[in-house]
């Protein structure tokens, strides 16, 4: 889930850490606690989060609600990471959620997402809505269930024109 993360992602959000297994990993694989943003809504989970990973920056709301986070700088983010169980999700809560993380995320930024499902857990019509494509980037079939981490990023723009070499004579 974070193997793809480490010191020079920038800052990293978050989504639903819970007790904090992704969030110590995290820390682990060198993000500084004060790049790193923790969105909890459960009240009992921030707390536990703020005692656990100080220096980090807690906020205890609903992640649909991801657009009214302020940053310095804009769309500074370089990756999102979330646990949240989108599968039993609404449509409307996904799209406010998955927006919102690309809202903060730099252009090459990308949003991490685990889940227990058989495919990606954003709906495909919410991934070309947003210009969005989803990849597998890892499976543990071993746990039981099967787990599965979808990178999902943007999709090139296919009026971004090529890169062209001119030569002059």
């Amino acid at each position: 889930m974070t193997r793809d993360i480490g010191p020079f992602t920038g800052p990293v959000i978050e989504l639903g850490p819970g007790t904090g297994v992704f969030t110590r990993s995290l820390l682990t694989r060198g993000v500084a606690p004060r790049d790193l943003t923790l969105v909890e809504y459960g009240p009992e989970f921030a707390s536990l989060l703020h005692s656990r990973f100080p220096g980090t920056r807690v906020l205890e709301m609903d992640a649909a609600r991801l657009k009214r986070i302020d940053y310095d700088s804009p769309q500074s983010v370089g990756a999102v990471v979330s646990g949240l169980p989108l599968l039993s999700m609404s449509p409307r809560a996904i799209m406010s959620i998955v927006s919102g993380a690309f809202d903060h995320l730099r252009a090459d930024g990308a949003f991490y997402q685990f889940t227990y499902g058989h495919r990606c857990p954003v709906p495909q019509r919410i991934l070309d809505r947003l210009g969005l494509r989803a990849s597998v980037v890892g499976k543990t079939v071993l746990n039981i269930p099967p787990a599965t981490v979808y990178r999902i990023t943007r999709r090139r723009s296919p009026k971004t024109p090529s890169k062209v070499v001119a030569s002059v004579r």
